[in-house]
């Protein structure tokens, strides 16, 4: 058996690496499917402390479950209802924004172009068109929105979810008390819906912050990228750069260069002070990513899932490091996937 029935180390890794691009293209196929299970999974997880509590409060079962859902269904038409309308009315005015951007930018170059640096305008619009920034942010959170509009899917799922969420560990615990112990699924589990918990209510935060900033400044629909930010909180490092550039953007069309980078600075503090003191000292260290991980989590989950695995990429790797991190055998390649600091 050592040597799993006479395959050599090279084939057993190229039969692995076919399992898995199998596995893969088959997750893409049904991107519909498991993108709306993925999302049930993240409210299931979040509606689970709430639901023990009230029940540890004395609240049926019945109407704890009630309650949680109520909630979690308001807070998703809440969103469905801002991408909606805001984004409705953002598309049509969005190719004068694209206009106005790309006369911004001109206006720019011959700047630079009277000081002696000389750009074309024909070679900046062919490799980087700020236009195309703004029509891809709303590309995105119209997919989000599209599969959010399936509430009663995700409602549904959530229901048998969170049911299952509480009974599951001991069920696991009956089964199989005599063969294995559960004291590294049960550290896995409890950090996972510490991480997601806490990861939730420092994004609420960071959005109604941003909200505040946008809404004090003027910039159109403040609530749709307060939304954004929200979302892309959950992307350490490189999702706040993503969730800013639309609303500077637009801060710097609407507004001009001064109020442009008020905002710029303005999400650089709240993502500063919510990244690197807030969520740390209540989080912790040892649960970060480096920022490669994240990066090729983004990528491969955005080409998979499309918007809904953008936004889950780190939630679910990061999964995967508190499994791997539960393990003395697979601590090695938690460590690998951590952030630089941890070890220091």
């Amino acid at each position: 058996m050592s040597q799993q029935a006479g395959f050599s180390a090279g084939a057993r890794f190229l039969i692995t690496l076919a399992a898995f691009i199998i596995v893969v293209a088959g997750v893409k196929q049904a991107e519909s499917i498991v993108s709306v299970f993925l999302l049930s999974a993240f409210f299931a997880i979040l509606c689970t402390p709430p639901f023990v509590f009230l029940q540890s409060k004395g609240v049926p079962a019945w109407l704890s479950l009630v309650l949680v859902l109520v909630g979690i269904t308001c807070a998703q038409l809440l969103v469905v209802s801002v991408i909606a309308s805001s984004l409705a009315d953002f598309k049509e005015n969005l190719d004068f924004y694209q206009e106005r951007l790309q006369g911004v930018s001109g206006e720019f170059i011959n700047w630079l172009n009277s000081l002696g640096i000389h750009i074309s305008q024909d070679v900046v619009k062919n490799y980087f068109n700020p236009g195309s920034l703004l029509k891809a942010a709303a590309n995105m959170l119209g997919g989000l929105g599209g599969v959010l509009s399936n509430a009663f899917l995700i409602v549904l799922t959530v229901v048998f979810m969170v049911f299952e969420a509480t009974v599951l560990p001991n069920k696991l615990h009956r089964a199989f008390e005599e063969r294995m112990t559960f004291e590294r699924l049960d550290f896995f589990l409890d950090n996972v819906k510490r991480y997601m918990s806490i990861k939730t209510i420092i994004s609420l935060v960071t959005g109604l912050t941003v909200w505040v900033m946008l809404l004090t400044l003027g910039v159109d629909y403040a609530l749709l990228w307060a939304l954004l930010a929200f979302l892309f909180n959950f992307i350490p490092n490189i999702g706040s750069i993503i969730a800013a550039i639309p609303a500077v953007l637009l801060a710097l069309i609407q507004l001009g260069p001064g109020h442009a980078a008020i905002a710029g600075v303005g999400y650089v503090v709240i993502n500063v002070v919510m990244g690197n003191i807030i969520e740390p000292k209540f989080m912790g260290r040892g649960l970060g990513l480096s920022t490669l991980v994240v990066f090729l989590s983004l990528v491969f989950w955005g080409w998979v899932l499309g918007p809904v695995g953008m936004l889950l990429s780190v939630p679910l790797t990061m999964m995967l490091k508190i499994a791997l991190d539960s393990s003395e055998e697979t601590r090695w390649m938690s460590v690998l996937m951590g952030a630089e600091s941890e070890g220091s």
